[in-house]
């Protein structure tokens, strides 16, 4: 064993002492003339100002502007191409991708030969997508500022970063702004997204057929919708933040078996989370705040343990349409509810008596919202008089038994400037 271990090193040693730190001036050519001459290991530092090229790397090697230098596309293509593992491109500013869907033109393209990839501190403007993981394992991108095309309609623009088939990828701490998609991923597993920060955008981040990932401590503000979480098993939604998000902050449809705790939701003008065909999920510990609806349940969803939560003035904290009785609570604990006229006369901090945040004429306008015309009627009043004196003519629908006196506590970072 001593001696196998023995000839690795040797073997090794050799291709270290070959590696280099090449100077790449920007002129034309230059960059593309260090490539064909670069051996493994080496570092490419490319000067201050802009080196015109679309490139492809294809060896192990350092790509390094500083901060200071550019590189442009022609237009056409990914600005990068990284087809060789243990790349690392930092320091750049990278555009000029082409328009192309179909090849997916990015300012870097990942490809399945490009395990362990690294893009980091770079500023990735004005391309179709900004990273495309496309099959490579382990890659990390993270610390970049990514900027799409804002002269494209939102559905025409491409994602931020593009996770596909890349078990492993981590997206770190990177700003994105004007895309499709601030993280779009479709059939990849173990992924962590995690500490991003997402603006003017469709979906924050968008889960299809990823299972066993993690969302962790991004921030998502005013885009369409925050988190959605599709077709995928066993993902942890953890301590996220999404601040006037339109549609939905968080949303799991078809998704099963995940975790969605200490996350807060703020100021949606739709739902702050809608949950449909989503089973086997465990909410707990989250703040939805401010919200046209704070959760939208629907009935095809089942066995979701929901408690420890504050639902925080929403205009209408729970829509469900079901005719079985859900209890919201479990081991003597249920949520917090913002509307509920709670006493505890023993200070336990559970309330003395259960909250329902729905009666049968809810349902009805629900279901038939013509019948708003009617909500001044007696007739309606009487109904929902006697279904809060009587609860057992209550049809089925969603009941806390264990109310929580007091809300759970969300701090929101420092924002800056959030425009």
């Amino acid at each position: 064993m001593l001696r196998l271990g023995l000839m690795t090193a040797l073997l090794i040693w050799p291709l270290a002492c070959l590696a280099d730190e090449r100077y790449v001036p920007a002129e034309p050519g230059a960059l593309e003339t260090a490539l064909g001459e670069a051996q493994d290991g080496d570092i490419l530092r490319l000067a201050p100002g802009t080196h015109f090229a679309s490139i492809v790397i294809d060896r192990p090697l350092t790509l390094d502007g500083d901060g200071e230098a550019s590189l442009e596309g022609s237009g056409t293509g990914s600005v990068i191409t990284v087809s060789a593992p243990d790349v690392t491109i930092r320091g750049l500013t990278i555009k000029g991708s082409g328009s192309s869907h179909e090849t997916i033109d990015s300012g870097v393209k990942l490809d399945k030969k490009a395990k362990g990839a690294v893009v980091e501190d770079n500023r990735i403007i004005e391309n179709l997508h900004g990273v495309d993981i496309h099959g490579a394992k382990n890659a990390r991108v993270s610390g970049n500022l990514i900027i799409g095309r804002k002269d494209h309609r939102m559905n025409d623009r491409g994602n931020g970063v593009y996770v596909w088939n890349a078990p492993g990828a981590v997206v770190d701490g990177n700003d994105v702004r004007w895309g499709r998609d601030g993280i779009f991923v479709n059939t990849s597993k173990k992924n962590k997204f995690t500490n991003n920060r997402f603006r003017n955008l469709r979906f924050a981040v968008h889960y299809m057929y990823a299972d066993d990932s993690e969302v962790s401590g991004n921030i998502s503000i005013g885009n369409d919708l925050g988190y959605a979480v599709m077709f995928s098993k066993r993902v942890r939604v953890v301590g996220n933040i999404s601040i006037g998000d339109a549609e939905h902050g968080v949303m799991l449809n078809y998704a099963n078996q995940s975790e969605i705790r200490s996350n807060l939701v703020r100021d949606g003008k739709n739902r702050c989370v809608f949950l449909y065909n989503a089973h086997k999920n465990i909410v707990d510990g989250n703040r939805f705040e401010r919200c046209a609806i704070g959760i939208h349940f629907t009935a095809g969803s089942e066995r979701n343990a929901i408690t420890g939560n504050a639902f925080i003035g929403n205009r209408t904290q729970v829509k469900y349409v079901g005719s079985r009785w859900v209890d919201w609570s479990a081991e003597g604990r249920g949520n917090h509810w913002s509307d509920f006229a709670a006493y505890d006369i023993n200070g336990d901090g559970i309330a003395d008596a259960p909250y329902r945040p729905n009666d049968s004429m809810d349902h009805i306008l629900w279901t038939q919202p013509a019948a708003k015309l009617l909500l001044g009627a007696p007739a309606v009043q009487l109904v929902r008089w006697a279904q809060s004196s009587f609860p057992a003519l209550l049809p089925g629908g969603v009941i806390d038994s264990k109310p929580l006196m007091r809300p759970v506590e969300i701090t929101v970072p420092d924002l800056g400037d959030a425009s």
